[in-house]
């Protein structure tokens, strides 16, 4: 027990390096290296990894302290910005191979069962980075329906729910595992007409995605979704959600052709997203966008649906 808990305060000092919070780490420290592949440096003296001056990447032997210490420790704060640690070393490819490699997918993963919310919440982020990485996604997609649960039940307009919706959009940036959100789209609609400014981008973000692949088209027509979705269409409505929603709409249709949106009208209930697409009002709105003062959104309305 003293050499595992040795080993455990060793891999601690890493975790305190991540000074930085994730987005400014990302931001800041991308644009430094760009894409340069990143080569695995010698392990270095925990008196250098702990030192605020410590500025770098980990290498794999950190890495796998890392993970042990994920899974030996009950301290909510070592969780916590060890996953921060990890969130903000996944942000690099070479690292998300390393990850990978060493199992720490599943060790990432477990840590969104965590009641602590906040340690739910780097889990996400760190999932999040490592999803970019196409192999990763293949071992990420046993966790989305969890997350979609989350995202769905967990408090509205949420850091957790935010987290969620980004790993999410990751996800479906292919169309690959978009199926596995098709009994989810519902009530995504219901967290995009409910949610904040913030969750409204998120949400329409990931709608997009799905809206790109002509297999998905049925099933977001099917969904129910409340009529004041189409007050997102309004003209005071901040660009950055109106064009999304706009481009949704677009989206959709380019997947419909005319033909086939004539012979299947009548295969969608009342009150899904097909009736109001093809409704009056809709129409009306579209209509109205078309003298609206951004010329981007004059465009977009412009379009016929």
């Amino acid at each position: 027990m003293g050499g595992a808990r040795d080993v455990g305060w060793v891999a601690a000092g890493l975790i305190l390096a991540a000074g930085a919070c994730y987005c400014f780490y990302k931001l800041t420290r991308g644009r430094r290296r760009g894409g340069r592949r990143l080569r695995l440096r010698p392990s270095r003296s925990a008196e250098d990894l702990t030192s605020g001056s410590y500025d770098d990447t980990l290498n794999a032997e950190q890495v796998q302290k890392l993970l042990y210490l994920l899974e030996s420790t009950e301290d909510p704060i070592i969780i916590e910005r060890a996953l921060v640690t990890l969130g903000n070393n996944a942000a690099f490819s070479a690292n998300q191979i390393v990850i990978r490699e060493l199992g720490g997918i599943p060790i990432v993963g477990s840590k969104i069962n965590n009641p602590n919310q906040s340690i739910k919440e780097k889990a996400l982020n760190a999932l999040n980075n490592l999803s970019v990485n196409v192999e990763n996604q293949i071992k990420i997609k046993v966790y989305v329906s969890q997350v979609c649960e989350d995202v769905i039940s967990g408090p509205l307009n949420s850091a957790v729910q935010l987290a969620g919706l980004r790993l999410l959009t990751n996800m479906t940036v292919t169309n690959a595992h978009q199926d596995m959100l098709s009994s989810y789209i519902t009530d995504l609609f219901h967290v995009l007409v409910t949610g904040n400014g913030s969750t409204k981008v998120q949400v329409l973000k990931l709608l997009l995605n799905l809206s790109e692949n002509p297999a998905m088209t049925d099933q977001l027509l099917d969904a129910q979704v409340d009529s004041s979705f189409l007050s997102l269409l309004d003209g005071h409505v901040p660009k950055e959600i109106l064009l999304r929603a706009l481009t949704l709409l677009q989206n959709i249709t380019d997947c419909l052709s005319e033909e086939r949106r004539l012979a299947t009208q009548t295969a969608f209930p009342a009150g899904s997203l097909f009736s109001l697409l093809y409704g009056k009002e809709c129409a009306q709105k579209m209509k109205a966008l078309v003298h609206h003062h951004d010329a981007d959104v004059k465009e977009k309305a412009s379009k016929k649906i």
